[in-house]
């Protein structure tokens, strides 16, 4: 393979990986070698050679396949002929240094953060409980006024909205103060720019670089736990910004006192701020991330209709991750869109079966038959038996309803679990409770405190 070529799939991996990833991994190795099946490449250190065989091999020996290169494995290796092992990457931090090959390319650390998904801005950030405290203090701090809590630390679980509070607040910042300077990159990154300014012995550039910003956001900072080199020139960086007034916006996947490996000093440091949790959604705030999705699709797909109960339905079923759920609908309105059809109930499970599946609460049909139950003061005997008087067929229709929404049971299945009765029963008992949700509020209620108490 040619250099020429291997120039040529750089822009394909480009492509693949995203601008982030190839600018801090790709862009740094050089092709060697292809002998034998084996496509070589030099690393600057073995700390990135690790990171680049354990998360982009795999894409990078595809790309090599896919253009006709007889290669069947790749191999990184830094110029002092020193192999990269993947069990190698819990040290390699302390010990870079550089290589004969890169100390004389003589490289110096950009002061350019990570892009920003034009997406992610406060207008299209829907706000709930959940979410409301982190929304209003990350609004504050994107004001750019007097510092009033520092460091701002958002934590919360994947898909819950800290990615975008962080992207909205840069966009703000820049939008509004432009005279700040602001420097966006993802725990990751700093740690990338680090080891890279000890391989080019450019420490004080670095750390000039890093205490020149007005506002530092570090993204997913528990990603340098466990790295003590890292870890003690972040603590000295935030010491240093912090002295100088100038704002800190940290984001993790947990709280600070709950990082393993991290320092006590550095998750002191990080308490002593305003500490905000993005607590999971609820169902009131995952419909209205629907709503507002579905009115910016209208005008993609001016011609689809959407049946009603069909946001609804995937408010519910689809509870843990938000990016799953704009996935779903996205991936509907683009399916009904192709095939023609009105986006109904049965489109959208056949359409989603997979991330239904996937998104399942695992909420047993007997479980809600035990909670209806318990909440009408009857008993379960009643419920599920033949007696068809009021008192026990409202209730057993809502368990129906919860059955249908809650689980991916089939009608025919709920059926057998409800005395053996027909789907068709279970199909209009599900039909009345939906009817009377909409007309009686206290069926309405009884049913959001039930999916509460299914769901907790």
């Amino acid at each position: 393979m040619t250099q020429e070529k291997w120039g040529e799939l750089r822009q394909e991996l480009l492509r693949t990986v995203g601008q982030n990833n190839f600018k801090t991994w790709i862009e740094p190795i050089e092709f060697s070698e292809l002998t034998d099946g084996v496509a070589t490449f030099h690393v600057p250190t073995n700390f990135i050679g690790n990171y680049v065989s354990q998360n982009f091999g795999d894409a990078i020996l595809h790309s090599l396949t896919q253009s006709g290169e007889p290669v069947q494995r790749v191999h990184f290796k830094v110029a002092a002929n020193t192999s990269v092992r993947p069990a190698e990457s819990q040290s390699q931090e302390s010990s870079a240094k550089p290589s004969s090959a890169t100390a004389s390319q003589n490289r110096s650390t950009e002061m350019t953060g990570a892009p920003l998904d034009a997406r992610f801005v406060f207008d299209n950030f829907v706000v709930g409980k959940p979410n409301e405290l982190a929304n209003a203090a990350a609004r504050r701090v994107a004001e750019g006024g007097p510092v009033t809590f520092n460091p701002l630390f958002l934590y919360g679980g994947v898909g819950l909205g800290k990615t975008h509070l962080m992207h909205a607040i840069a966009w703000e910042l820049q939008s509004h103060r432009p005279d700040l300077n602001v420097l966006y990159l993802s725990a990751e990154q700093f740690m990338y720019r680090f080891v890279q300014a000890l391989r080019d012995r450019k420490m004080m550039d670095f750390k000039e670089l890093f205490r020149s910003v007005d506002v530092l956001m570090v993204d997913d900072v528990q990603f340098i736990a466990g790295k003590d080199s890292t870890q003690e020139e972040f603590f000295h960086t935030f010491n240093a910004l912090v002295d100088q007034n100038k704002q800190i916006i940290i984001s993790a996947d947990r709280a600070p006192g709950e990082i393993k490996d991290l320092e006590d000093r550095i998750r002191s440091r990080l308490q002593c701020g305003l500490v905000v949790d993005l607590h999971p959604t609820d169902y009131e705030l995952r419909l209205g991330i629907l709503q507002s999705k579905v009115d910016s699709y209208r005008m993609q797909y001016p011609e689809l209709q959407l049946q009603s109960g069909v946001l609804e339905f995937l408010a519910h079923r689809i509870s843990t991750n938000v990016r799953v759920l704009e996935g779903a609908l996205t991936r509907l309105f683009a399916f009904a869109s192709l095939v023609g059809r009105e986006i109904t109930m049965e489109l959208t499970q056949d359409c989603l079966s997979d991330v239904l599946r996937a998104s399942d609460r695992k909420i047993s049909v007997e479980e809600i038959q035990r909670r209806v139950a318990e909440h009408f003061n009857i008993r379960l005997s009643d419920m599920i038996g033949p007696k068809r008087v009021r008192t026990f067929a409202r209730p057993r229709q809502i368990a129906m309803y919860l059955c249908k929404q809650l689980t991916s049971r089939s009608l025919p299945e709920i059926g057998r679990r409800f005395g053996g009765r027909d789907h068709t029963t279970v199909m209009h008992g599900v039909k009345r409770i939906e009817e009377l949700r909409n007309q009686d509020g206290q069926i309405a209620e009884d049913l959001e405190m039930l999916r509460r108490a299914l769901e907790a």
